[in-house]
């Protein structure tokens, strides 16, 4: 599939500045835990860094609009995995912005991972009823099961996890300027849980 033509289906791809690679963000208003959990004082989801910024800019809530209608149109996998296999990229962090949308939204997510076996992806998500069996992961793929409060204990019920802390964070970012850099912790299967400053 030519570019052109998979850009018409899916949108763009978001280009989030500190990240190694490209992502594919969905309007925050739309997510369907968190925006539960927005709602309560002591959740990640609380004071959302992608309801505010760059985010409110209304050629960005446009784009991310745009995406989340794109899921239903019958071709978005295929599209998807053309998009992302011509950017030639190592590295693709799905939601930037937004989260899965249902079980159907995951399995397609699962298809384009097996469609761009060169590209490592890595998902964070509230969504724990979308969560697929884990033998249905690719290998390229680690999803994280964020935590629902900060500084709370990290889930057992998935094997990768992501936290929210307000002290002796792991992730480096906060002292790199918001940058990863080097730093390609969310992808890597041999570490369980990866923590972030709250922001």
């Amino acid at each position: 599939m030519k570019t052109s033509i998979a850009i018409k289906i899916t949108h763009t791809l978001s280009n989030p500045s500190k990240m190694p690679g490209f992502s594919y963000g969905l309007p925050a208003l739309e997510c369907k835990t968190g925006s539960k959990l927005r709602k309560v004082p002591g959740t990640p989801c609380y004071g959302c860094y992608a309801l505010k910024g760059c985010y409110v800019f209304p050629s960005v809530k446009e784009a991310q609009y745009k995406r989340l209608r794109a899921l239903k149109r019958e071709p978005w996998t295929a599209a998807m995995a053309a998009l992302i296999n011509s950017k030639k990229s190592k590295w693709f962090r799905w939601h930037d912005s937004g989260d899965v949308q249902s079980l159907e939204h995951m399995k397609k997510i699962l298809t384009v991972c097996r469609l761009t076996p060169d590209t490592k992806h890595w998902l964070p998500t509230q969504e724990r009823d979308y969560l697929p069996a884990p033998e249905e992961v690719p290998s390229n793929l680690i999803i994280r099961l964020s935590g629902s409060k900060v500084d709370g204990p990290r889930s057992t019920a998935w094997t990768h996890t992501s936290s929210v802390v307000t002290k002796n964070a792991s992730c480096p970012a906060q002292l790199q300027g918001g940058k990863c850099k080097t730093c390609r912790a969310c992808w890597n299967h041999d570490i369980k849980n990866v923590s972030y400053k709250k922001h």
